[in-house]
């Protein structure tokens, strides 16, 4: 396949792609194609590598149901779904975290003294460029940007391979961590509700062309 076939079949599955509401119940993804979609979050890239997410795959329909007497907008994606992710966003990924630390000497090689001379830098990103450390809010908000980037991913290697999807924020989000928290699955508070997704196979027939605004008004060249 060329580079113009290649762009064209990634086109389509934008093209295809939409929000769905409601999947076909009897219709599961295989193992080997979920595995493939939750490798495309786990290798997608965040501000200075600090990976500050946990991708929460809910299967439990006992679980499923407490999510949704919480969560308005999976109303029909929740029992229906044959996949429903939960990503979580650390709560703490300051810039002398013990995390950050770990991340960066532990996970991404750095070395030690190379990391203890880039801690001003990174205490200057977040303290003066994005003022990240006005509130813990500011902070956690910074950390679940980056799962959006996962989210987008996922969303669009799964139309790729013919997977339906549809991203969630319709949640109350203390009550969802009332319920996760409950089951253990916030890690003793390091991790928040950032997002929800869910995956399967559609069963909505004759949806309409995707609408979106023009190329002219939403981008802009300055040559």
């Amino acid at each position: 396949m060329n580079k113009e076939q290649r762009k064209q079949e990634i086109l389509a599955a934008y093209e295809s792609r939409h929000a769905t509401k409601a999947f076909d119940p009897e219709q599961k993804i295989s193992e080997d194609d979920f595995e493939f979609i939750l490798e495309t979050g786990r290798l997608s890239p965040s501000s200075v590598g600090s990976e500050p997410w946990k991708f929460v795959v809910i299967q439990n329909m006992e679980l499923r149901e407490k999510l949704r007497a919480v969560t308005w907008g999976a109303q029909g994606q929740l029992p229906t779904a044959s996949h429903f992710v939960v990503i979580l966003a650390r709560k703490n990924v300051r810039y002398d975290s013990a995390y950050l630390r770990e991340q960066m000497v532990e996970v991404k090689q750095m070395p030690e003294e190379v990391f203890n001379q880039a801690l001003g830098r990174y205490r200057e990103f977040q303290e003066k460029d994005l003022n990240l450390l006005e509130s813990e809010r500011a902070l956690f908000d910074w950390a679940s940007k980056q799962t959006y980037i996962a989210l987008g991913n996922m969303m669009t290697a799964a139309a790729e391979i013919g997977i339906d999807s549809c991203p969630i924020e319709g949640f109350h989000m203390e009550s969802v961590e009332k319920i996760l928290g409950d089951e253990g699955l916030l890690e003793n508070g390091e991790f928040g509700v950032s997002v929800m997704a869910a995956f399967g196979y559609r069963t909505e027939k004759g949806l309409r062309p995707k609408a979106r605004r023009t190329k002219e008004q939403v981008v802009q060249w300055i040559n």
